[in-house]
């Protein structure tokens, strides 16, 4: 992959972690309001589990690229 190209992913890798880090705050929000509500918050919890292991592989993703740039 030739270095313009890695840029591009780089980029798109690193708006992949800012909509997981707005995701993140804004389903916990929800489940702080379901829990003040005294609604059950068990599948929001496994949602929010479900953005937190997506969130690993974006970041360990935008890391490699970021690596391999630095190369």
């Amino acid at each position: 992959m030739d270095r313009e190209m890695l840029q591009r992913h780089l980029e798109e890798a690193d708006r992949h972690v800012a909509q997981g880090e707005r995701h993140i705050a804004e389903q916990e929000i929800r489940i702080a309001n379901l829990a003040r509500l005294g609604r059950d918050t068990i599948e929001a919890r496994k949602l929010l589990d479900n953005f937190y292991v997506s969130q690993v592989q974006h970041v360990q993703h935008r890391d490699r690229l970021s690596e391999q740039l630095a190369q």
